[in-house]
C-alpha cells in the first residue's frame, strides 16, 4: 500500500498541472506543461504537454509512471462522447497500471471548492465553461463551445471585445476609450491601424488576446465606461450560464459555487459584476469559493478511485 501513488492532472487552455500524492495524501511531486486542450492546440501538442507534466511530476516524486495506481484528468472537452479513443490509448500506454478517470475541467473545481462536492463550477480563463452537479449525481453544463463558437465571459471574449472597441473608436463609430492607449502600449504599437498586422500574424492569437483581459480590468478600475461595459457583459454571460445550469438541475435556495481561471482569480471587478448579475437573475450562489489550484480537485477524485478499488 505504501508503494502506491495517485495522480491528479488539470489540463487547461493555457497550461497543464500534474500533482502526485502518496497513499497518505502527501504531495510528493509536481509537474507542469503547456496547454493540453487538444481542440485548441491539436492532439499531438496536447499529448506532449500531458506527458511532459506527468513525467516531470514523477521525476520530482522519484517514481516511475507505472507506480501510479489511480489518476484523474480534468481536461476541457475530453468528457464528450466520441473524443476519447486516442486519449484513452495514450493514457493507457503512459500509465499502464493506473485506473484512470477523465472528467471535464469544471468537475475539478467542484471537488476542490464546494463543501460537499456538488453545486456550480465556473471557469473564466482563456476560455469559459459552467458545469453543475447535483447531490444525486445529475449533471448539467453551459458554454464550453470554444473561442470560435462561444467562450462568452472568458479572457478571450474580453480581449476581443477590447480590440473591437479600439477599432470602433479609431473609426469614430464609438466613444474614445483608454483601452486604445493601454493596448497599444502593451503591444508596443504606435497607432490603432498597427493592430491589423499584430493580430493577424500572431502565433497563438487566442492566448495573446485573452491576456488583454488584465488590461481591460485595469482600465475598468479607472472608471473607463467602455472597459466596464465589456467586463459587465462578461459577468452577465457567466451568470446566465450559471442560471441555466441551476434551472436544469432544479436547484433551489442557496447553491455552493466554485470559481477559477485567471480572469476570475485576478480581476478586481469581475466578481463584483458577477454577483450583481446573479442577484438580478435571482440566483443565490453561496458560498462563492475561489479555487486557486483546481489540480487539488483532481487529486481528491483520484483518491476516491483508490477508495473504491480497495
Amino acid at each position: 500500500m505504501s508503494a502506491d501513488f495517485f495522480l491528479g492532472v488539470d489540463g487547461g487552455g493555457t497550461k497543464t498541472r500534474a500533482w502526485i500524492a502518496n497513499a497518505s495524501g502527501e504531495i510528493v511531486g509536481r509537474g507542469g506543461g503547456a496547454s493540453s486542450n487538444y481542440r485548441a492546440v491539436g492532439a499531438e501538442a496536447a499529448f506532449h504537454a500531458l506527458q511532459h507534466a506527468i513525467e516531470s511530476a514523477c521525476e520530482k516524486a522519484r517514481i516511475e509512471p507505472a507506480q501510479i495506481r489511480a489518476a484523474c484528468f480534468g481536461l476541457a472537452g475530453a468528457d464528450r462522447s466520441g473524443e476519447r479513443v486516442m486519449l484513452d490509448e495514450f493514457l493507457h500506454t503512459l500509465l499502464p497500471n493506473a485506473r484512470v478517470q477523465i472528467v471535464n475541467d469544471a468537475a475539478l473545481i467542484l471537488a476542490a471548492g464546494t463543501p460537499r462536492g456538488w453545486g456550480i463550477g465556473i471557469i473564466s480563463g482563456t476560455g469559459s465553461f459552467i458545469f453543475g452537479t447535483a447531490a444525486d449525481g445529475r449533471t448539467a453544463r453551459a458554454g464550453g463551445w470554444g473561442y470560435l463558437l462561444g467562450d462568452e465571459g472568458s479572457g478571450y471574449a474580453i480581449g476581443i471585445g477590447a480590440l473591437r472597441a479600439v477599432a470602433r473608436a479609431a473609426d469614430g463609430r464609438a466613444s474614445q476609450t483608454q483601452l486604445t492607449e493601454k493596448i497599444l502600449a502593451q503591444w508596443n504599437l504606435n497607432a490603432p491601424s498597427d493592430l491589423i498586422a499584430r493580430v493577424y500574424n500572431m502565433n497563438d492569437a487566442r492566448i495573446e488576446i485573452a491576456a488583454l483581459a488584465r488590461v481591460v480590468d485595469d482600465v475598468a478600475s479607472d472608471k473607463d465606461e467602455i472597459a466596464r461595459a465589456i467586463l459587465q457583459d462578461a459577468a452577465r454571460e457567466l451568470a446566465l450560464g450559471a442560471r441555466v445550469v441551476a434551472d436544469a438541475l432544479k436547484f433551489e435556495n442557496e447553491i455552493p459555487c466554485a470559481v477559477t481561471g485567471g480572469v476570475f482569480l485576478e480581476s478586481k471587478l469581475l466578481e463584483k459584476f458577477f454577483r450583481d448579475a446573479a442577484r438580478e437573475m435571482k440566483l443565490k450562489l453561496e458560498p462563492i469559493q475561489k479555487v486557486q489550484e483546481p489540480v487539488r480537485g483532481a487529486l481528491a477524485l483520484a483518491r476516491e478511485i483508490r477508495v473504491d478499488e480497495s
